[in-house]
């Protein structure tokens, strides 16, 4: 399991000629499936007119949840292409959707790919490469008298406070980069009457 990963700021975007047909590609960040989804079917809404929008989407810092579609281009031509770029950089969490319109001379199978893969790469090129830690949360709870030793502990450790409700019973919810978290919970565990409830 790796600690880092790679995915881009921001949404960007490329256009691509060959032979008249125009391919418009947008490199989007997301967080998961059903947020890269949502991304491919707004771009498909807003360029309705356009013969094809072809996707692909890598997600999870073990890079192991992606899914591509050619949506309607021969098989391989367009998903597969689009996916190879986002490997070639390395990236995830990011969904890259390339809308194609048609010009009127057909590219054939081997011109569809490089245009494909050409428009994904430059909208890669196009954004700015992040590289990211791992998170992780752990929520735990306290009491109210121990305010003091929590709040030193927050200010003293790189974390940001996700939730918190203070009452009689405190509880609260830090997120911090993944291989921090033990040496946390080991100061949250020292805490009298601090208990570890979730993380």
């Amino acid at each position: 399991m790796s600690d880092f990963y790679k995915t881009i700021k921001e949404r960007s975007q490329a256009k691509y000629t060959e032979k008249m047909s125009k391919f418009l590609a947008f490199a989007v960040p997301v967080s998961t499936a059903e947020e890269a989804k949502a991304v491919v079917k707004t771009i498909s809404n807003e360029y309705h007119d356009a013969r094809h929008c072809c996707w692909a989407y890598m997600i999870g810092t073990e890079r192991n949840e992606y899914l591509s579609s050619d949506n309607g281009e021969p098989s391989g031509t367009a998903g597969k292409p689009i996916l190879g770029q986002i490997n070639s950089f390395g990236l995830t969490n990011i969904v890259i959707a390339v809308v194609r319109y048609f010009g009127g001379i057909k590219l054939g199978t081997s011109g569809l790919i490089v245009a494909y893969r050409e428009a994904a790469r430059l909208s890669i090129e196009n954004a700015e490469i992040l590289e990211c830690h791992e998170q992780a949360r752990v929520t735990f709870n306290f009491p109210y008298l121990c305010m003091n030793d929590m709040m030193k502990i927050v200010k003293s450790e790189p974390v940001k406070v996700i939730d918190q409700q203070f009452d009689n019973d405190c509880v609260m919810t830090l997120e911090c980069d993944a291989d921090k978290m033990p040496a946390l919970k080991s100061r949250i565990e020292n805490v009298d009457g601090a208990a570890i409830l979730e993380g």
